[in-house]
């Protein structure tokens, strides 16, 4: 079942929780922009409050909370109640799809990922932004997830897991970039954008549907 209770109960908090962190929030767009196109048709998949979608010029979201769809909704993005298991769109409907902070919250992160492959064009890009297990921002999340009230049911994956679970999916890592070095409420600059993995929080990694 999804895990949407936490995100239906407190929708403006969650909301919330991204003017309170600018500086991170900033950052994670700044790091996401170089790898989301710019032209075609795009899909955010778990789109949330649409803090993403919006400024990055995602037309579509898809979620399974309603009340988080709303907030979508009022930011000018067209949103869809749905899983991201089982995407109600045909194969091959977007240009290119986006990821941020989902694969954690999904039951079966290979199944997510197949489905995004499915609805791809052919040579249609994945970009996934994910906190980093590996990281020492993603000690701190797993130290503090018994207290959270977004993240208890979350699964945090490492940047080599999610690589693996890529190419699993037939979609082979193209580009990757992190940022966020240090914890959370001590950035309150915006933070630099290297390339790699390991060491910053907050992960993207660009795959491709190969044609």
């Amino acid at each position: 079942m999804p895990r949407t209770a936490a995100f239906d109960a407190h929708p403006d908090r969650y909301d919330h929780w991204f003017p309170e962190h600018e500086a991170a929030w900033i950052s994670e767009l700044l790091a996401l922009r170089p790898f989301v196109p710019w032209e075609g048709e795009g899909l955010e998949i778990g789109v949330g409050s649409g803090r993403f979608a919006a400024p990055l010029g995602i037309a579509t979201g898809v979620d399974p909370s309603p009340a988080m769809l709303a907030h979508a909704a009022e930011r000018g993005i067209r949103v869809v109640e749905g899983r991201a298991e089982a995407l109600p769109w045909a194969e091959a409907s977007f240009d290119h799809a986006l990821v941020v902070t989902t694969l954690c919250f999904v039951d079966d992160a290979a199944a997510m990922l197949a489905e995004a492959r499915r609805v791809l064009r052919p040579g249609g890009r994945l970009v996934l932004g994910f906190v980093d297990r590996g990281s020492p921002l993603g000690a701190e999340y797993l130290a503090r997830q018994a207290q959270s009230t977004f993240y208890q049911e979350a699964t945090f994956f490492s940047g080599d897991e999610v690589a693996d679970l890529l190419q699993g999916a037939d979609l082979p890592v193209e580009a990757q970039a992190q940022t966020l070095f240090g914890p959370l409420n001590s950035i309150t600059d915006i933070q630099p954008l290297r390339p790699g993995r390991g060491e910053g929080g907050f992960a993207v990694m660009a795959a491709r549907r190969p044609e």
